[in-house]
Parts: structure tokens; C-alpha cells; sequence
């Protein structure tokens, strides 16, 4: 029977997606399925509610961060912080080592911002920008501003699967950005080594646009647009608590815009809600959007998913998937077990939030170290989405720059990640069969 459940719930979410609907409406459908399971299971419909209240719980404070995040991006849009980040940034944009500089330039505005669709839509169309006008090929310019995009969205403190994973997994968000950075650094070294080695073969003889001119018509680009930013990047080094440093970095955003870009206060309160809408279309391209209203879907993605995991303790629905995932764990290491796992999440849900959520379910009980089994998640469930085609985690990121499917093969860090961890785990056993030997 449970089998049966899990395949019925795997064939809603394939049907979801192939029929262009919203994830939303198969999350749904597998939460009304997962309650008639318990149902079957003897279990009453107060319980059963109880069970998904439960699920829902641990993630409380992270909706209410997910709103802060949707406030904090709508206004370093207005404030002209992203404007600034990327004219800066884009300045440094050389010939000869262009894929490596779109690579390193995605990440730094990503760990800024904590968006992986955000830093697309700005520094990954610029880089697109530079690299067409330049001749560069726009399959390797799409695999290194995937890669980029992504490399922030992995450990960024603002970061909304980072916060995701802390919260989940009851682990200190700043202790895992210091773990993951660690286990990144032979995968990036060695992502930045082929980039380089890429650019130099495929470098353009086209010039680098004025990107200047083109935020220049909408924004002051002020130094004290820095300031949240700089808000957000000293709050993290002292480890303040995340609520007060988005906090802190709104309301210096919020003075910025008022004080620096002449935006009325009364304008304010629409700009948290629904987000900022740019005054000429070149613009609004690249930077529209932001608000609460910009997060209330993954908000309810998490909400519906999170309650899963009450409904699966309650009943009992995973016990047997579990115990396979707990088998393979036990032949080639807990990683690996985790890494299968997240990339068949990642491939069903379509969804990196849900791929998060299923693979901590599923695979929480191999590791007791809570930090180990956070890191292993940040590794796999994070960045294996999307390397999947069909993902919206790739496939979104990519249509805003107009790079071609393809792209994926050239998204340097996102695999070497997780191979390098499985690399590593296959020299520990092998290193633990010697010594018993």
C-alpha cells in the first residue's frame, strides 16, 4: 500500500508538470492522498491534521524570514543597491578571462542577495549582454552564470534554501555557510580553473557595453546605496541573528530610497507588498519584482510540504523507502545515499524547495550529526536541481538570460560539488577497508 501511494503521488507531480500547472496543486493532491493513507491506517481526521500542524511547525520562523527576504529584495531594487552591486561588479569584466569573471561576478552578487533568480535576472542578463555583444559562446556564458547563481543560493546568509536547510535540520546557519565553504573549495578551484582555461579558447574581440548609462537613467547609483549591503555583510561576520540583520538592512534600504532615490514614503508600504516595477521597460527586465507577494508561493510550497514529513512520521508511509535508502547508505556511504536521493526528488518535484524537504525526510535518520547531514543536503538537494532539465530551478534561471538547455553541461560547480563529495567518501571506505585488512 504505501508504494502504491508514493506511486500515485509521483505520477500527480509528473502529470503537474507536464500539463504546465502550478507544483502547488500536486502538493495539495499529495497532501489529501497522504491523509487518506492515514485514514486506511486507522488514523482519525483530528490526528491526522494534528500530524500535518506538526510537520508545519519547525518551519514557522522561516516563513516569517521568507517575508522579510521578499521586503529586503524589493527594496535594494529601489534603493539602487543592485543597480550599484552590478555597475561595480561589471566593471570588471575583461576579455581573456570573461567565463571565469561570469562565473565569480554571479557568485558574488549571489551570496549578496541570496537569490539565485534574482542574480539571473540582473547580473546573468548583463553577462549574457556582454558575452553576445563580445561573441562568446552562450552555451558556456549559461553553465557559468547557472553555476554562479547557484554557488550563492548554496551558502548566502540570506539565502532562502540555506535557511531552509539550518531550520530543518536545527543547525546554525553560520556554522554550515563555514562547513559548506569548506567543502566548495577543491570544487570551485577547480570550476574557476576550467573557466579560465574556457575563456581563453573561446575569448570574443567585441566591446564590453556601458552598463552605467543604462541604470544611470532610473537611479542616483549613490555610494550609500552600499550601505545595505555593507549592512548585511557586517551583521553576518558578528553572526547576528538573521531577522535583525534583514531587519537592519530594510530599514537602511528604506532611507535610501526615500532620502538618496526620492521615492515617497507613502510609496513604501505598496513596494513591500508587491514588490518594485521599474519606470522604462529596458529595466523592468532586469530588475522588476521583490516583495511579499514574491514569496508567498515558495512560502506555500514550504507550508504544504513541510506538513508532509508529520503526516509521514504519523503513519509510517516511509519506513520502507527509508530502510532502502538506509541499506545503500550502508554499501556505499551516507553521500551517496543522499545525493540518489536528492536527484530523484529533484527529478520528480521539478522544485528545489520540495527536493529539500523530500531528501531530509527521507534521509535525516543515516547521519545523527545534525551539521553532517545539513552539509550533505546543502551538496546535493541545493545544487542537483538544477542541473535537471525539466526543473524550474534550472530552466527558469536560463530562459531569463537566453541561454540554451544545454547550458547545464557547462554549469562547472554544480556537479563537480556532489562528485567531489562522493570521491571523498569513496577514499574514506576504502581508506577504513585497509586498515581493517
Amino acid at each position: 500500500m504505501e508504494w502504491v501511494t508514493l506511486g500515485i503521488f509521483c505520477a500527480g507531480l509528473i502529470v503537474c508538470v507536464a500539463a504546465g500547472w502550478d507544483v502547488l496543486i500536486a502538493l495539495v493532491f499529495g497532501w489529501a492522498l497522504f491523509c487518506l493513507y492515514g485514514r486506511r491506517r486507522g488514523c482519525s481526521w483530528r490526528s491526522l491534521l494534528r500530524m500535518s500542524r506538526d510537520g508545519i511547525r519547525p518551519v514557522t520562523t522561516i516563513l516569517c524570514t521568507f517575508l522579510l527576504i521578499g521586503m529586503l529584495t524589493a527594496l535594494w531594487r529601489a534603493a539602487g543597491t543592485i543597480p550599484l552591486i552590478v555597475c561595480l561588479l561589471s566593471g570588471l569584466i575583461r576579455p581573456g578571462a570573461f567565463l571565469l569573471l561570469a562565473f565569480l561576478l554571479n557568485c558574488i552578487l549571489s551570496v549578496l542577495t541570496g537569490t539565485s533568480f534574482g542574480t539571473a535576472a540582473t547580473m546573468g542578463v548583463i553577462t549574457m549582454t556582454v558575452a553576445r555583444t563580445m561573441g562568446i559562446s552562450p552555451l558556456w556564458t549559461g553553465g557559468a552564470i547557472l553555476a554562479g547563481v547557484y554557488f550563492g543560493d548554496r551558502c548566502s546568509p540570506v539565502s532562502t534554501s540555506a535557511l531552509l536547510v539550518s531550520r530543518l535540520t536545527d543547525t546554525d546557519l553560520y556554522r554550515n555557510i563555514r562547513n559548506m565553504l569548506r567543502s566548495a573549495a577543491v570544487p570551485f578551484a577547480a570550476a574557476c580553473g576550467i573557466y579560465l582555461i574556457a575563456g581563453l579558447c573561446l575569448s570574443g574581440d567585441g566591446a564590453v557595453p556601458d552598463v552605467r548609462a543604462l541604470f544611470a537613467a532610473g537611479f542616483r547609483l549613490h555610494w550609500a546605496s552600499l550601505l545595505p549591503a555593507a549592512a548585511v555583510l557586517v551583521l553576518s561576520l558578528l553572526r547576528a541573528p538573521v531577522q535583525f540583520t534583514l531587519l537592519s538592512s530594510i530599514l537602511l534600504a528604506a532611507g535610501v530610497s526615500v532620502v538618496s532615490e526620492g521615492m515617497s514614503p507613502a510609496e513604501l508600504p505598496g513596494l513591500l507588498l508587491s514588490g518594485y516595477t521599474a519606470k522604462t521597460p529596458e529595466l523592468a527586465a532586469m530588475l522588476d519584482g521583490g516583495g511579499i507577494v514574491s514569496m508567498v508561493h515558495v512560502a506555500l510550497v514550504v507550508t504544504v510540504a513541510s506538513s508532509y514529513s508529520g503526516l509521514f512520521a504519523g503513519t509510517g508511509l516511509l519506513d520502507g523507502v527509508q530502510e532502502k535508502i538506509g541499506a545503500l547508505a550502508g554499501r556505499t556511504g551516507v553521500f551517496p545515499a543522499v545525493a540518489l536521493t536528492a536527484l530523484v526528488s529533484g527529478m520528480i518535484s521539478c522544485n528545489q524547495s520540495l527536493a529539500i524537504l523530500l531528501s531530509h525526510q527521507l534521509c535525516v535518520p543515516l547521519a545523527p550529526d545534525r551539521e553532517q547531514i545539513a552539509l550533505d543536503l546543502e551538496d546535493s538537494a541545493v545544487v542537483l536541481p538544477p542541473l535537471i532539465p525539466w526543473s524550474i530551478a534550472g530552466a527558469v534561471p536560463l530562459a531569463t538570460v537566453g541561454a540554451p538547455t544545454a547550458s547545464i553541461l557547462a554549469a562547472c560547480f554544480l556537479y563537480l560539488l556532489p562528485l567531489w563529495r562522493i570521491f571523498r567518501t569513496a577514499a574514506g571506505n576504502c581508506d577504513k577497508s585497509v586498515r581493517k585488512s
